[in-house]
């Protein structure tokens, strides 16, 4: 689960305005972190601006700003935003995405500051924009390197790190998702006709819960896990099952019979990776994400369905699975052997 951040190090208005984040609006603790990261950058600038701090870039992770008053956040205009979003590219070489990330970190702030603290009577921030992002289409396996990657699973724990793998590739979780899974998260029911069905819990970003309905490769792979007929732990710990006396209701659990950490889950994908040769595309858990809704969409996946079952807030965060295959569509027409042929018996004009 995600670590709880300690943010007493921040000025109080920034502390109001995280927990307002927490408690208010529920978002995530990775987001609020990200959100405290973005402002606490953009207040070190300032002291910098104010002759408070060093302006020396080694000094810069060191800089406290814990001291920065009411009166100072004030008193922050359009033009020291601006100027910060500079600063950024040019002394910190901030990509497009990670400024744009910032910049709406600050119009979220002091709109907190205009609207819920009545620290001004018009948001200073009202005008700023950043053009957004153009979205990359998402690194993913093609299906060919998905079944090569699931029939080379060979870990201490081959058991445990092949249902992940199934998990990710068949329900495209989230990283925080899959850790996060409780044995009694997942349940079997039956369809009119009698047919065993099992479901899970998910828990999202901002704690939104969805259903996710588990096919007959992730039923088959939790089965193996758990299997409850190997009854010897010495057996079941050096096949990589589930120990049956385990104290934790976390399904995916370390060595140590904890809840596996995200690391862990990651150190896993990875040697998977390098187990099948895929170390060197550039690669990620994530990307096992992207994966199984490309293949759900090339497939007939209706984009509102995979939004559902993504867990996507918005239609337009899965439109980007549609990019993809239109640009494949494109390759394709442009790898066709007849491509470059022109008429050689054209008249002149």
């Amino acid at each position: 689960m995600p670590k709880k951040h300690n943010y007493d190090n921040a000025p109080q208005l920034l502390r109001d305005f995280i927990i307002y984040l927490q408690l208010v609006k529920n978002r995530s603790e990775l987001t609020v972190l990200n959100y405290y990261t973005d402002l606490r950058s953009f207040l070190r600038f300032y002291k910098i601006k104010l002759g408070r701090a060093s302006s020396d870039p080694d000094e810069f992770s060191k800089i406290d700003i814990i001291d920065i008053t009411e009166a100072e956040i004030k008193a922050v205009d359009l033009m020291l935003v601006q100027e910060f979003l500079i600063f950024e590219k040019t002394e910190k070489s901030n990509e497009h995405k990670a400024r744009y990330r910032k910049a709406v970190a600050l119009r979220q702030f002091f709109k907190f500051l205009t609207n819920n603290k009545g620290l001004f009577e018009v948001n200073p921030m009202t005008n700023l924009e950043l053009p957004s992002p153009k979205p990359a289409l998402p690194k993913y396996l093609t299906l060919e390197q998905s079944l090569e990657m699931l029939t080379n699973i060979d870990t201490p724990d081959q058991k445990r790190d092949y249902c992940i793998v199934v998990f990710f590739l068949n329900c495209g979780m989230r990283l925080s998702e899959l850790v996060g899974i409780n044995i009694s998260d997942i349940r079997a029911t039956h369809d009119a006709n009698g047919n065993e069905l099992y479901s899970l819990k998910v828990l999202g970003k901002g704690s939104k819960e969805r259903i996710v309905y588990l096919n007959n490769a992730c039923v088959n792979a939790y089965m193996d896990y758990i299997d409850p007929s190997i009854t010897d732990e010495e057996t079941r710990q050096k096949n990589g099952n589930r120990p049956l006396n385990a104290k934790e209701d976390a399904l995916f659990l370390s060595r140590r019979g904890t809840r596996i950490s995200n690391r862990r889950v990651q150190q896993i994908v990875e040697q998977c990776f390098k187990s099948c040769g895929l170390d060197n595309m550039g690669l990620s858990v994530h990307k096992l994400r992207h994966t199984a809704a490309t293949l759900m969409y090339q497939n007939g996946v209706d984009v509102r369905v995979l939004k559902d079952v993504l867990g996507h807030e918005n239609l337009n965060t899965t439109q980007i699975y549609t990019h993809v295959s239109n640009a494949q569509m494109q390759s394709a027409m442009q790898n066709n052997p007849l491509s470059n042929v022109t008429n050689k018996k054209k008249k002149e004009q």
